[in-house]
């Protein structure tokens, strides 16, 4: 009976895959329990349906769009003072310890974020978005996963790589992408649709759709047909 529920739910919130038949009956109320004190959490510091885990710290609220059905566990701290909205599609997942800063420094207002429809990503992501982030749809990511959408400018001897200004080219990531654990992706870089991310890589260029892409830097390994 519990696991029907369970499953009316999740297909109702547009999750289309069966629950594996082994999953004890105790393991889905503990998980139903968590979800609706979460959206009760929501509800009350955003008044809209979004599942907020404890300690979640939403700054400048009003400059985030939420889409239906977006989680945010527990100790994610999201910054949306940005010059552009900060917008979550309907259901984002960001994992639990994960940060978003907007604007990094006084000298330059940040760009933001925007995450397509049922992208997720893993605990302890680190959202560097002053310069933009652009995440497409179906893109889900492991833990420690960071961006960098800003680079210092260096090339001035006589001044100190701290007084030269930084570049901000943003970071484009396309739709249908997996990405492994503990990838960064630097300023200026894009990955096309339907392509996949080896955990560890440094992602700085632009890749075509279709790829399989890592390594430091991470180079095309090879092509999905």
């Amino acid at each position: 009976m519990i696991k029907d529920i369970f499953q009316k739910l999740l297909n109702k919130s547009g999750k289309n895959y069966q629950i594996d038949p082994k999953i004890p009956q105790g393991l889905i109320v503990s998980i139903l329990i968590r979800r609706c004190c979460m959206l009760t959490r929501g509800i009350f510091k955003t008044g809209k349906k979004v599942f907020l885990g404890s300690n979640v710290v939403l700054y400048n609220r009003k400059n985030i769009q939420f889409g239906k059905n977006v989680t945010i566990d527990k100790n994610c701290i999201l910054d949306g003072y940005s010059e552009e909205k900060i917008i979550l599609g309907d259901g984002v997942k960001i994992g639990a310890y994960s940060s978003l800063s907007s604007t990094s420094h006084m000298s330059k207002y940040g760009k933001g974020l925007k995450m397509g429809n049922n992208s997720a990503v893993g605990q302890f992501t680190e959202f560097g978005a002053s310069g933009g982030i652009e995440i497409g749809n179906d893109v889900i990511m492991g833990s420690y996963v960071s961006f960098h959408s800003e680079n210092h400018n260096f090339d001035d001897p006589s001044k100190l790589i701290r007084e030269q200004g930084v570049t901000s080219k943003s970071i484009k990531i396309g739709n249908n992408i997996w990405v492994g654990a503990k990838v960064t992706f630097l300023d200026g870089c894009q990955v096309g649709d339907n392509s996949v991310v080896a955990a560890g890589a440094v992602v700085n260029g632009i890749y075509p759709p279709n790829s399989v892409i890592g390594g430091i830097p991470a180079k095309i390994i090879k092509t999905i047909l």
